[in-house]
């Protein structure tokens, strides 16, 4: 039965290459989704596609205002990473399943039962209250 957290998929999701779709990535460098999209495109090798409401190209990359508007050439995708809060969240996991996405990352302090039983329904990997940055970390403590 699939699980939240699962430290087999996180390991497969990051260290996997894919494409992720960053929610709430602006380019606003104080928000920790701006450093945390270079460390996924640029550490783990995979392709960033930013999803923000004003559709604003982040790192060189285009931006998009909904999961739905991602042209079919940039699918499929791998993992819906989420920068938006607990309240907002449910919408965005419902997006995600809607396209098709293989996987859906909550960030930490992001937390929402009731989307993450809908995605694991819908066959998604789920992984709650995490950080790609911070699991990088704990990777490379365990191997030193």
């Amino acid at each position: 039965m699939r699980q939240v957290n699962d430290p087999a998929v996180i390991e497969r999701l990051m260290s996997t290459p894919g494409t992720w779709a960053i929610v709430g990535l602006t380019q606003n460098e104080w928000r920790a989704a701006h450093s945390v999209a270079l460390t996924i495109r640029d550490v783990m090798g995979c392709r960033i596609v930013p999803v923000n409401l004003r559709a604003e190209d982040v790192h060189g990359e285009k931006g998009y205002a909904r999961l739905a508007d991602i042209p079919a050439e940039l699918r499929p995708i791998d993992v819906v990473d989420c920068f938006v809060n607990s309240q907002r969240v449910g919408e965005v996991v419902d997006q995600a399943i809607a396209v098709g996405a293989k996987a859906v990352w909550l960030q930490l302090g992001v937390v929402d039962e009731a989307a993450v039983e809908r995605a694991l329904a819908a066959g998604l990997d789920v992984v709650m209250n995490r950080c790609p940055e911070q699991e990088l970390w704990h990777r490379r403590r365990q191997r030193a």
